[in-house]
């Protein structure tokens, strides 16, 4: 373990795609969908060998800070933040960097998030350890790339240069979201990987490049109020509390660029490195991602919750959360997810458009 590093984790997401299980106040990564742990615990419970369990922060919203805290007993209040304004994740890299800041201006940290599903646990710790000690003594920025097990066109890519030792490579650059052939180009070449959105970095060095690239997020990290770790640790003063709460409502939802920390610092930053994981990865982004961690029967149904019928049917996803009996005869390639208040019927080929149909339902169930 690393006493002296920290992990931020984002958790502020919508999880539209997985309505309607996933509401506003209770997104994809506070449901429990393969484990009786929600995947904001288990993205803590990861960390318990890396860093301390009070170096851990959490950054929510507003709508759903007492549902993660409530997930989270284990950490302390303040560990969890809720961001008053959605500003994307420039800003949130902004904010986990000047919480950590103000605890140790020298630390190392990751910026991590909430919503990956990670089984092998050990080979994460190991690789995670290794790029904070990396980090601790560099410049560079670090990321994790995950090998391409398909020419996926919903994920960025990393372009991986030369080797620099321990298993790490050189990032040459960062790439939106290609179209099929060219994610296909990128597969075959042996030398891209996917953006996991995991990264490390040592506190100044980010601010460096913060002030080089992002003045106004720079700004926000110097002048972030300080907290004495030792308050910290018995619960934070009223006064360090107040302090941070007044600065984080004024100066938070006004914070620019409102980008992907991708676009505002790591595509633009001197030195970036990778890590190629070694440990099972899936960002988990649709309902259509439930078949390989839950299995299917033999027609190739994957079924979640009791009281589940089918008769000549094929190629389903149905997930029940209520309790009620849900059948399906005669159907093939759909996606069945019932609720006490709603129920969704779907294609699985357009469960990538679920949050187009969201403006049309009735916002109490949203």
């Amino acid at each position: 373990m690393n006493e002296s590093a920290y992990a931020c984790i984002m958790a502020g997401g919508s999880g539209e795609r997985f309505w309607p299980l996933s509401r506003r106040a209770r997104p994809k990564h506070l449901l429990k969908l393969f484990s009786e742990r929600t995947l904001i615990e288990e993205a803590v419970r990861r960390l318990e060998a890396v860093v301390p369990l009070a170096h851990i922060f959490v950054l929510s919203n507003e709508a759903q800070l007492e549902a993660t805290r409530a997930a989270l007993p284990f950490l302390a209040p303040e560990q969890i933040i809720a961001e008053p304004a959605k500003r994307d994740t420039a800003a949130a890299a902004a904010l986990a960097t000047a919480l950590v800041r103000s605890r140790d201006p020298e630390a190392v940290m990751a910026l991590l998030p909430a919503d990956s599903l990670i089984k092998d646990s050990a080979t994460y710790a190991r690789q995670l350890s290794g790029a904070l000690a990396r980090a601790a003594t560099s410049d560079a920025l670090l990321t994790f790339a995950i090998k391409p097990s398909s020419a996926a066109t919903g994920f960025g890519y990393l372009e991986m240069a030369e080797g620099l030792g321990g298993g790490f490579r050189r990032v040459a650059r960062f790439v939106e979201k290609p179209d099929a052939a060219t994610a296909a180009q990128y597969v075959a070449s042996g030398n891209y990987a996917w953006n996991a959105g995991m990264f490390i970095w040592r506190v100044g060095a980010f601010l460096a490049e913060a002030e080089r690239h992002t003045p106004a997020l720079a700004t926000f990290i110097r002048e972030f109020p300080n907290c004495e770790s030792s308050a910290l640790s018995e619960g934070a003063s009223v006064a360090q509390a107040e302090a941070r709460a007044a600065f984080l409502a004024e100066r938070f939802p006004t914070l620019e660029p409102r980008v992907s920390v991708d676009y505002a610092i790591m595509e633009k930053a001197r030195a970036v490195e990778t890590l190629v994981a070694e440990f099972d990865w899936d960002d988990v982004g649709s309902w259509t991602a439930l078949p390989a961690h839950l299995g299917e029967d033999e027609a190739g149904n994957c079924v979640s919750g009791a009281g589940v019928a089918l008769h000549g049917a094929r190629g389903n996803i149905v997930f029940g959360s209520s309790g009620r009996t849900v059948a399906l005869c005669g159907v093939q390639d759909l996606v069945v997810v019932e609720t006490a208040d709603a129920i969704l019927v779907a294609h699985r080929d357009s469960v990538q458009e679920i949050k187009q149909v969201l403006p049309k339902v009735p916002p109490d169930l949203l």
